[in-house]
């Protein structure tokens, strides 16, 4: 198979039970990548239906920095409403588990797309940001949720790569929407409702699907104290009764040394706990502000200026965009979080700063390259990674918390480069990318000294190494390994 496999293997733990639980989860990333990439395309189509509905209630056009202003609300509160979405991911994931609780978060996903559905029919574009707010306090739920679910009932030798499916599901999503929202598909004045509907679909599936599959083994066993119900989730999972008596044995043992009712104020007062949440802060903003959103939300007006059809070359931004997140599921369990990281943030500094080069220059032809190499770069490692690094690094009772504070980083991230990017640009002008440079490397350089490999690992390894070890450097600690050999 050689650098592209991940390992024969490796496989040899998969099941039906398994994979099918895993497709189902990623079901709610694919809705949140679809109503990422289809508002772009119809945009001008949308803003007309705003501007006709105001015209209708006032009797004049509504007035132009009123009409940009509504428009950057209705794409800007998708975001917004995911911070806050983040705040209730330890309450859902310790109450109901993390199965039901991306079932009982499913229902935001259906009432937002409803909405959104029902804004055309009523006549409201409130009813569209309304639509819109819901759909995002799914978003900041669901992308904590998910990762949280698909770790926990992976093995250990499969994890990443699994996890990584939930980046994969999201880019295929927005590949789907940026399709979908073309005036030659249903981008039009006549369809443009229906096509913010269309989500509606994989989160019905999700709901006839997800109920079959097995609740987290780890949050039976650790949160609930149901071995039973534990030992039989993990027989259904990994087919056999001698692929669970060690893993069931492991659990027992983070068990016994966990805390129980973690508070979120004890989370970050946690001596153990300061080393991988400096981690999960400066891997998370890294990636967001590292320029890859500034792309995926303005790819088409950045190629206007310079091409023709503008809208296909962005297409081709959302195929990359999922070639490369497929790339980085084959690469995962072979090259390791780390190497990936390091490779991916490293590549992003070096496009960033050809951006500017390009722009003060005015070369025409590399601007596309660049932005193609630039979305490989960030689903290489930096993408995928940020968003399930937390559930590797922390233990039972500070995942939830901490895929929580993932959660909001992210869609902060995502938040503050949508609203800040356009005043950035026009005050900065080419210059703005060395920001984009500065933050790679930052995250480059704390990649490098302090990231521990977590490939490989149990749960409670990872988090073992962790406690009391505080004023320790972690490439220096031996179980690391984190300078081994042909390490980048």
């Amino acid at each position: 198979m050689g650098v592209w496999g991940v390992g024969i293997g490796n496989w040899s733990h998969l099941t039906a039970t398994l994979l099918i639980s895993i497709l189902a989860a990623v079901l709610g990333s694919l809705q949140i990548g679809y109503h990422t990439g289809n508002v772009n395309a119809p945009a001008k189509i949308i803003e007309e239906f705003f501007n006709e509905t105001w015209k209708a209630r006032h009797n004049q056009s509504m007035p132009d920095h009123t009409l940009t202003l509504l428009w950057s609300l209705s794409v800007s509160i998708k975001d917004f409403g995911a911070l806050l979405g983040s705040l209730g991911v330890k309450y859902l994931a310790d109450a109901y588990g993390r199965r039901n609780s991306i079932l009982i978060v499913n229902c935001l996903s259906v009432v937002g797309a409803s909405l959104m559905f029902a804004s055309k029919a009523s006549g409201s574009f409130e009813v569209l940001i309304l639509g819109r707010l819901v759909f995002g306090l799914f978003c900041g739920l669901v992308m904590s949720l998910n990762p949280l679910y698909i770790q926990e009932v992976s093995p250990t030798n499969l994890r990443g790569a699994f996890a990584t499916l939930n980046q994969v599901s999201f880019a295929s999503g927005i590949l789907v929407g940026m399709v979908a929202g073309l005036e030659s598909a249903l981008g039009t004045e006549k369809y443009w409702a229906m096509m913010l509907s269309l989500s509606l679909i994989p989160a019905l599936l999700q709901y006839l699907i997800l109920p079959f599959c097995p609740e987290s083994p780890r949050y039976l066993l650790i949160n609930r104290g149901e071995e039973d119900k534990a030992e039989a989730a993990l027989l259904k999972l990994r087919g056999g009764p001698d692929k669970v008596r060690a893993e069931l044995e492991e659990m027992k043992y983070e068990a016994a040394h966990s805390q129980t009712g973690l508070s979120v104020q004890q989370f970050f007062k946690r001596r153990s706990y300061r080393q991988p949440i400096i981690i999960v802060l400066i891997v998370n903003l890294g990636s967001q502000l590292s320029g890859f959103n500034a792309i995926i939300n303005y790819s088409t007006k950045m190629f206007q200026a310079k091409f023709d059809e503008a809208k296909y070359l962005t297409l081709g931004v959302g195929a990359v965009n999922v070639t490369f997140t497929l790339v980085a599921f084959f690469l995962m369990e072979r090259a390791g979080r780390r190497k990936l990281l390091l490779t991916g943030f490293i590549s992003i500094a070096v496009c960033n700063l050809l951006m500017t080069v390009h722009l003060v220059l005015d070369l025409r032809s590399l601007q596309v390259l660049l932005v193609f190499c630039l979305i490989s770069a960030y689903e290489l490692g930096p993408g995928p990674i940020s968003w399930f690094i937390a559930a590797e690094l922390f233990d039972q009772p500070g995942r939830p918390i901490a895929m929580s504070f993932t959660s909001m980083l992210n869609w902060g991230g995502k938040f503050v480069l949508a609203l800040l990017f356009p005043p950035l640009l026009k005050i900065c002008g080419a210059y703005v990318y060395l920001f984009f440079t500065a933050v790679a490397l930052l995250a480059f350089i704390f990649t490098w000294i302090r990231l521990p490999e977590t490939k490989g690992r149990t749960f409670d390894d990872i988090a073992e190494e962790f406690r009391g070890a505080e004023n320790i450097l972690m490439h220096n600690k031996s179980g690391f390994n984190t300078f081994t050999s042909g390490d980048f």
